[in-house]
């Protein structure tokens, strides 16, 4: 049952269109997801993976699948090979533009499918700050964060202006996903609908503006934002970048490709629309292969030197002495390789409490935030004695450890473990890290044939997969 205002608004402004738009809710809605490069190529991927497949026409790592895959039953997703995400909203990081080395902020980061498509651009170079401003919703992004096997992210639960105020120009790149009316997707969540009201329109508009200028605050000089929503609201669209490029004429709209069905957005549909328009990107149901979307990809000016080096308002952490990772100096010696032990020193050590983390050797400070995740979670301190971190094995693979158990899909084993039950394995007495047909899905300590099971409770599976 979709609003009459709504209805009546979207059939001025599409007129011709229309009925092709109101017919595109009567049908399914797309299902895709995106492998995860830093577990498997692409390539590999679609060799191995026992789903139907086609691919995203924006998202060289996007595919859609069919009605009868399951992927989110699938031990591969609890290994992070792959995230879950919308078509269209694979579209706004494809834009966003990210290089390795960069220093990247998703402003409005919950549930996470852009952070780790961000992260995958990084190849676990530079600094991805994620950001939820909602303390649940920030903890399924660090949550996802670390099943992807992202090194790299710093995620904090905050709001922008604190964040402006903390970090000042920091970023090469910024995304604001903004909270939205969400009327793109209508089709895909029925109380979406039930939400809508004009009302609520214009107090996201108003969100947004207030968004949007903190973002802008925390751009370097010669840095791209994104901006993206998932409504067809004119307000939160057009007229969003319309009223911030008024605001913040340091800002240009960039011109932009359009691909599998994109089109530009359009000036007549937003009061005092600035020049440019067209530049920004309309994903319609009725026109691609997913839900409605809109983003723009904004330019801020000036340039900074080569030699430029990023300096948060804040300073940065200095991280803690050798002597108080003893344990965990231990563990690399008997658990890693030199090279992977090299990668896990590459940083700054943090420690809060018991846990040990490896953040960017140039952390931003981190006092005065709420921080979820400051990088990668290495483990467990306990008097010199060191317990690796389940987000450690996800973010390693079989050439980072001296052994490992590599378990078959449909193997009595993998269900096994995945319920947290023991296994039976020959080996040396240690650690190891187990594999679902090669990708690192946890821990296992094996000791006199018996392999403990160290998949985290919270995880474990009530049946077989």
């Amino acid at each position: 049952m979709l609003p009459k205002e709504f209805l009546d608004r979207m059939e001025a402004m599409l007129q011709d269109e229309y009925p092709l738009f109101i017919e595109s809710f009567e049908k399914k809605h797309w299902q895709s997801l995106r492998v995860n490069p830093a577990k498997m190529d692409r390539d590999l991927f679609l060799q191995k993976a026992p789903f139907s497949l086609s691919p995203v026409a924006w998202e060289k790592n996007g595919f859609y699948y069919d009605d009868s895959d399951q992927p989110g039953k699938h031990p591969w997703h609890e290994a992070g090979v792959y995230y879950i995400q919308e078509a269209s909203a694979m579209a706004p990081v494809t834009y966003l533009d990210v290089q390795p080395g960069q220093y990247v902020l998703d402003l409005c980061a919950a549930p996470g499918g852009k952070s780790t498509q961000i992260a995958a651009a990084m190849k676990g170079e530079g600094l991805l700050v994620a950001n939820e401003i909602h303390p649940g919703r920030a903890k399924i992004l660090s949550e996802n964060v670390e099943r992807m096997g992202v090194k790299n992210a710093l995620v904090t639960n905050e709001a922008p202006d604190k964040l402006a105020a903390h970090f000042g120009p920091y970023f090469d790149r910024i995304l604001v996903d903004a909270p939205c009316s969400g009327e793109g997707m209508f089709r895909k969540h029925e109380e979406a609908c039930e939400e809508w009201s004009p009302e609520n329109v214009q107090i996201c508009a108003d969100r947004q503006d207030m968004i949007l200028d903190c973002a802008a605050q925390m751009l370097c000089a010669g840095g791209r934002m994104v901006y993206s929503t998932c409504t067809f609201a004119p307000s939160e669209d057009e007229g969003s970048i319309s009223r911030f490029l008024e605001r913040h004429p340091e800002f240009s709209l960039v011109e932009t490709v359009k691909r599998g069905g994109m089109e530009s957005g359009r000036s007549q549909w937003a009061e005092n629309a600035c020049e440019g328009m067209e530049h920004t990107i309309r994903l319609w149901p009725h026109k691609v292969q997913g839900e409605g979307h809109y983003l723009a990809v904004l330019q801020k000016q000036g340039s900074v030197p080569d030699s430029y080096k990023a300096r948060c308002a804040s300073g940065t952490e200095k991280g803690i002495g050798p002597k108080d990772c003893a344990g965990f100096d231990e563990f690399c010696k008997e658990v890693l390789t030199q090279q992977a032990a090299a990668m896990c020193r590459d940083g700054i050590f943090l420690k809060f409490g018991e846990q040990l983390y490896l953040a960017h050797r140039e952390m931003p400070s981190l006092k005065g935030l709420k921080v979820l995740r400051p990088g990668l979670h290495l483990g467990t301190m306990k008097k010199n004695r060191f317990e690796p971190s389940h987000a450690l094995a996800l973010a390693l693979k079989a050439e980072d450890v001296r052994n490992s158990l590599d378990l078959s899909l449909d193997s009595q084993e993998l269900s096994q473990y995945l319920n947290g039950m023991t296994l039976y394995a020959e080996g040396e007495k240690g650690w190891h890290l187990i594999l679902a047909d090669g990708c690192s899905i946890g821990w296992g300590k094996l000791a006199g044939g018996i392999m403990k099971n160290h998949y985290p409770r919270g995880l474990r599976k009530n049946g077989v997969f």
